[in-house]
């Protein structure tokens, strides 16, 4: 009689919550080192614009009860606990233009923006 033996499944490897680009971590790296010394950036999603859903970003002293703490490289940043659903996978950029300048998301859950880029839906 052949024995058989079974292995647990290995359980598959999760995206990062959140990543940044190099030029989000410099401009991050910047403003923890200037005009938000001692502070966090947190990101969340709220309900806003045409399409629903909203980045929302402040900055803030410490971490909440429903913060998830982000590390990218050498810089933390915070994830409102009832936005990671929307954001797993992401990645963060920053990007100037002659007329504004700003972080952007790059989220693979996104299913569409509103005409004006201000909100998404999943």
């Amino acid at each position: 009689m052949a024995s058989t033996t079974s292995t647990a499944p290995q359980p598959r490897t999760l995206p990062p919550l959140m990543r940044l680009t190099d030029t989000a971590a410099a401009r991050l790296r910047h403003l923890y080192a200037t005009a938000h010394a001692g502070q966090l950036l947190r990101i969340s999603v709220t309900t806003r614009g045409c399409s629903g859903q909203a980045y929302d970003m402040t900055f803030v002293a410490e971490p909440g009860q429903g913060d998830e703490i982000v590390k990218d490289g050498d810089l933390t940043l915070l994830v409102d606990r009832k936005a990671t659903l929307f954001l797993i996978g992401s990645q963060m950029d920053y990007q100037e233009s002659d007329l504004e300048a700003g972080f952007v998301f790059r989220n693979p859950n996104e299913k569409g923006r509103c005409g004006c880029g201000e909100s998404f839906h999943v």
